[in-house]
């Protein structure tokens, strides 16, 4: 791999499940996860997190789009000074301090009220302890799409394919049609001297199939690259080796 990678998109996901945020500029420390991402969980039903001794638990045990589709109509938006969430889309305009437990209920009780039928239990909303976060995997420190395997995708199904379905931290371009999978194992520079070691293949669940728009289920993406791949892989994880900053429009190129 000797082609330069280059940054098209930066987003984080302040909430699990909710929606993403672009940002011009981030910076990433060592062996840390991507700032601002997956601060917050909502718990459907008890899940067993402990946030004094954090385990990794499954991403059933949250609110999420694989199977709670109705969360993509809802348009967020998460301010770190004021740790405050602001939602569009439920009616009116409404906004939660997430560092209260007042801010935390209310939250908690906005999606009784607008997903009533997805709750197995009480919900409440979880912050992630120092060192932690909510992502799907365990070592899901910063996540990669290659918008050349979205657009193959987009090939595959006959349908534009928007790769905010893919819920990733950097898009990029400049490299050939999954080739990110290929990647594993190797790490690449940003300019600042930001190292990334790819880390694993992403597996796609049911969540790509929901438009990040309408929220409607209007495709089977992992079945898709199935028939045609023989996995479902797209995208991949990487760990922060070196830490720097990262910005849209940077060339990544492959040190290793």
């Amino acid at each position: 791999m000797t082609a330069l990678i280059h940054v098209s998109a930066l987003y984080r996901y302040p909430v699990k499940g909710l929606s993403p945020e672009p940002i011009e500029r981030a910076e990433l420390a060592t062996s840390g996860f991507f700032p601002g991402d997956r601060l917050y969980a909502i718990e459907n039903g008890p899940s067993g997190f402990n946030a004094v001794a954090p385990r990794h638990q499954p991403k059933t045990k949250y609110l999420m789009l694989m199977r709670d589709e109705a969360l993509a109509r809802l348009r967020t938006r998460y301010d770190d000074a004021t740790a405050t969430l602001t939602i569009e889309g439920c009616g009116e305009r409404q906004a939660f301090r997430l560092d209260t437990e007042a801010g935390r209920d209310g939250l908690a009780d906005l999606m009784r009220r607008f997903i009533p039928e997805s709750l197995r239990g009480e919900p409440k909303v979880l912050a992630a302890p120092p060192q932690y976060r909510f992502t799907d995997s365990p070592i899901g420190y910063v996540s990669l799409i290659n918008r050349a395997s979205v657009a193959a995708v987009e090939d595959y199904i006959g349908a534009p394919v928007d790769p905010l379905r893919f819920r990733g931290n950097l898009l990029v371009d400049g490299l050939a049609p999954f080739a990110e999978l290929e990647m594993v194992g190797r790490v690449i520079e940003a300019p600042s001297g930001l190292r990334l070691k790819i880390t694993k293949r992403t597996v796609r669940c049911a969540a790509t199939n929901v438009d990040p728009a309408s929220g409607i289920r209007d495709c089977d993406i992992p079945w898709t690259l199935d028939a045609r791949l023989g996995h479902r892989d797209l995208g991949v994880y990487a760990e922060v080796i070196a830490g720097g900053a990262l910005a849209k429009g940077d060339a990544l190129r492959p040190v290793g």
